[in-house]
């Protein structure tokens, strides 16, 4: 079977994993009885423990040129911990277990996505006839989570967690290893790679719009929930989300031009303000559901787009570190400021209000990308 048809498979499996947890996970907290500032604190936290575990399994991945075996270990102690997760009532176990899922599954993001970019070089596809495949799974098991956890309580999205496990353990066995680049990697390509000023520069606009990102993607369902809509609400939004993601990664072939890519990332964190400012407005829990839609607009194009500039600036053999990097600040360093001042923000001042700050913050990040463009537009001149 050709690699790109399991690592398909893989990419549905693996973002439905994450459906189970990004989404549900605050929403799960929540009906345990603990508050935001308090939910805030455990996926900040959670951010803490992504901020080691990326990289170190990133590093190993380099080193030892291998992401097959590194992604078998990752998958088997997900679907464990996960199972767990959802089956404790203690706040502690609540805690550690909460934590250990962020350890296991969390580094598997960076890896897949440099796998998928990897993959798609080697058989001439675009990036994103892969990676809709992992919009398909967040968006089905987002509803199909959703309604689960109405019907059948929150306890069951434990043995969602054992079946997708256990199903993406068996794809990722027969799947080969690829390696990104033959070239070693050493401490000095890494000190070469710190020093180039204009991925740090990328770095920190991709940080500061990931932190409203990251708030949304926390408190949305809590939001929903506030505004009186239910669990089966949260996984439909998140399902119009995931599947309005697919057309966009389908058809990256045709809108991702290169050597635009900061224009194009700009572009999509102007999206993120509108669609945050336009949250803060509304009432209507099926309204907030709605405008989920908007999501086309901003994670896929800005995501996609800073995965290939990001490879078109770094060398070969630091492409799956590089890559982690990128997860990195969106999903692990800007989570922790997004979980803890979210908590902090949606608990003192409202949803309402919570939503025109991470908008404020949005439009930060664009003027921070007219900078860049402009900067990069007089160094090529």
């Amino acid at each position: 079977m050709k690699v790109q048809v399991l690592l398909k498979g893989f990419n549905f499996l693996f973002f439905g994993l994450l459906a189970l947890f990004i989404p549900f996970l605050p929403v799960y907290l929540g009906e345990k009885g603990l508050t935001a500032s308090e939910i805030g604190l455990i996926i900040g936290t959670g951010g803490f423990v992504t901020l080691i575990a990326q990289p170190l399994w990133g590093f190993i991945s380099d080193k030892t040129k291998t992401v097959r075996r590194v992604m078998l270990i990752l998958v088997s102690l997900t679907a464990i911990f996960g199972y767990f997760l959802f089956n404790v009532d203690s706040f502690v176990l609540l805690v550690i277990f909460a934590l250990l899922v962020f350890f296991s599954l969390m580094p598997l993001d960076p890896l897949t996505e440099s796998l998928n970019f990897t993959v798609s070089e080697m058989a001439r596809v675009s990036y994103g006839s892969i990676r809709t495949y992992g919009a398909l799974g967040f968006a089905i098991l987002s509803l199909i989570v959703g309604f689960s956890m109405d019907y059948f309580g929150m306890r069951s999205a434990s043995v969602l967690f054992v079946l997708l496990g256990l199903i993406s353990f068996g794809i990722v066995w027969f799947m080969p290893d690829v390696q990104a680049s033959s070239k070693p990697v050493t401490m000095k390509g890494l000190k070469q790679v710190l020093r180039n000023k204009e991925m740090l520069l990328f770095l920190v606009m991709v940080f500061i719009c990931s932190i409203p990102a990251r708030m949304n993607d926390t408190f949305l369902g809590i939001h929903i929930r506030a505004l009186g809509g239910d669990t089966s609400l949260v996984g439909i939004a998140f399902f119009i989300a995931a599947t309005s993601e697919i057309i966009i990664f389908a058809l990256s072939f045709w809108w991702l031009r290169k050597g635009k890519e900061l224009e194009i990332i700009t572009l999509a964190t102007l999206f993120y303000f509108l669609r945050f400012f336009v949250s803060g407005f509304v009432t209507s829990p099926i309204v907030l559901t709605l405008l989920q839609l908007l999501q086309m607009l901003t994670f896929p194009i800005f995501y996609t787009a800073a995965i290939q500039y990001l490879y078109n600036i770094m060398p070969k053999e630091w492409h799956a570190t590089g890559q982690t990097v990128l997860a990195l600040l969106f999903f692990g360093l800007s989570s922790i400021i997004a979980s803890y001042a979210g908590g902090f923000l949606y608990n003192e001042f409202g949803g309402h209000t919570f939503y025109f700050i991470i908008s404020a913050l949005s439009f930060i990040g664009v003027v921070f990308g007219l900078l860049l463009s402009i900067r990069k537009r007089k160094i090529n001149k």
